[in-house]
């Protein structure tokens, strides 16, 4: 009986995690428009666009190999798996094991280099672009993860986020510097990885700026579809891992009884709309930079994890 209440409480966490990535986007898309004084689309528009491109056909282009037609399926299930282990209201969940920052940053990472290889697929200037642009940012985003997950490591003795999250949540803790440097990096590495503002800006189609869209541009239908929403999970992501990690409040057993999963899922939510106003806020008061400015954006990231970690490993070993 104790199994299989994890394993509802376990497939819970999958399914909301899916269902509330396009509501998330659909409350920032809301924020954002508010903040300039529009009414802003609907709070469903992301179920609408989405359910939208499943209907329309796929057109694929002469050239276009099995690996572009598959991508998009691999990249929304290493999205999904990735967010889903990822403790949201409860912790200690059946599937807690494989809950690794190590193995969530190498999902993240295949889901990346699939969509650059799809990217290059046809052969066309925007997506060799893209592709181009993404492995450039990955290059310098992916060592700024590793070592925040290594500072983690150092002070809670473990890679698992359960783990990570019980010792964040402990009174031991207490305010530490290497721990601000560690949060300000991973929320810098998140825009990136998003590619939202200052890095890039997801409604824009500017050959000159974008992104992620240079390398989706080939896509249709429900293809689109899978990457779309694998994007919203991605978002995702990272604001529950920020939550999770430095936020782990209202986090409880799978054991507890339904009421504290009910406080565990209404302060998820509430540590999420927190998050998503204050992302709508930095990307209205910003502006997006050039590209030749990433690097020194992702370098002061890569430097903050650095010397967090090194301050963890100093005090350590004194």
């Amino acid at each position: 009986m104790a199994m299989i209440s994890q394993l509802a409480v376990q497939g819970a966490q999958m399914l909301s995690v899916l269902l509330l990535a396009p509501l998330l986007i659909g409350f920032v898309r809301k924020v954002k428009a508010r903040l300039v004084r529009r009414q802003g689309p609907s709070l469903i528009q992301p179920y609408r666009d989405l359910v939208r491109l499943m209907r329309k056909e796929v057109v694929l282009a002469d050239n276009a190999s099995w690996l572009f037609r598959v991508t998009p399926y691999l990249i929304f299930a290493a999205t999904w798996v990735a967010a889903a282990l990822v403790p949201t209201f409860a912790t200690g969940l059946e599937f807690s094991w494989t809950a690794d920052l190590i193995v969530i940053v190498a999902l993240l990472g295949s889901a990346r280099f699939f969509q650059a290889l799809a990217g290059m697929d046809v052969g066309t200037s925007f997506g060799g672009l893209g592709a181009s642009r993404e492995v450039m940012i990955a290059s310098l985003a992916e060592p700024a993860m590793l070592l925040i997950v290594f500072s983690l490591a150092l002070l809670a003795g473990a890679t698992q986020l359960s783990t990570v999250a019980a010792f964040m949540g402990s009174p031991e803790v207490g305010l530490r510097v290497s721990l601000g440097m560690s949060l300000i990096a991973l929320v810098m590495v998140a825009i990136a990885e998003n590619a939202r503002i200052p890095v890039d800006n997801p409604a824009t189609h500017l050959e000159l700026t974008m992104v992620h869209e240079a390398m989706i541009l080939e896509y249709s239908g429900r293809h689109l579809a899978m990457i779309e929403l694998a994007t919203f999970l991605k978002l995702l992501l990272y604001m529950s891992l920020i939550a999770c990690v430095f936020l782990p409040w209202g986090l409880d057993g799978a054991s507890a009884g339904p009421k504290a999963l009910a406080i565990g899922a209404a302060a998820y939510l509430c540590k999420l709309a927190v998050l998503a106003i204050l992302l709508a806020v930095f990307e209205t008061a910003v502006a997006k930079m050039r590209v030749f400015r990433v690097p020194d954006f992702l370098g002061a990231a890569l430097m903050l994890a650095l010397l967090g970690t090194l301050l963890l490993f100093v005090s350590r070993s004194l």
